[in-house]
């Protein structure tokens, strides 16, 4: 008996302090609007929210219920490299375009929702484009396609 009334203990303190921390939620910083700027994909525009950091870059578009048709996410990564997307908690169907360090489509990759799978870029990628699928298709924007408006990188 004395087993189950100390295991119960620390679950009632770890309940309390769940219940304490969310009290306190409203109280913390709200997270900054995230930067939008216009890109122009292969002389198409397309205003993108930039996901520079690594939280943001985690978080991409998880959750998101939708994009209007000229929107998508431009992942700015540390270093050029075959960096990979997926979409776990990702209710969207999406395209990726994997972009150069000089600003040259890799290539493009159309990402189903909800999925595990891994999407790689072809080369040493700076950035990557995630917009709704078929964007890319639609304008036949492919591999080789130049991007402009890129923020700078180190």
């Amino acid at each position: 008996m004395d087993a189950i009334v100390a295991a119960r203990v620390p679950r009632a303190a770890a309940r309390a302090l769940a219940a304490l921390a969310f009290a306190f939620l409203p109280l913390a910083p709200a997270q900054a609007a995230p930067k939008v700027i216009q890109v122009q994909v292969a002389g198409h525009a397309l205003r993108v929210e930039v996901a520079a950091t690594v939280e943001e870059r985690m978080r991409g578009l998880m959750f998101r219920a939708k994009l209007d048709a000229n929107e998508g996410m431009l992942f700015v990564f540390d270093e050029p490299g075959y960096h990979s997307m997926w979409m776990k908690n990702t209710p969207l169907p999406l395209s990726v375009a994997f972009v150069d360090g000089e600003g040259r489509i890799l290539n493009i990759l159309d990402m189903e929702p909800q999925t595990l799978d891994s999407h790689y870029a072809a080369g040493p990628a700076r950035f990557a484009i995630e917009t709704n699928k078929g964007w890319f298709a639609q304008r036949r924007i492919k591999a080789g396609d130049k991007v402009t408006g890129l923020p700078k990188v180190k």
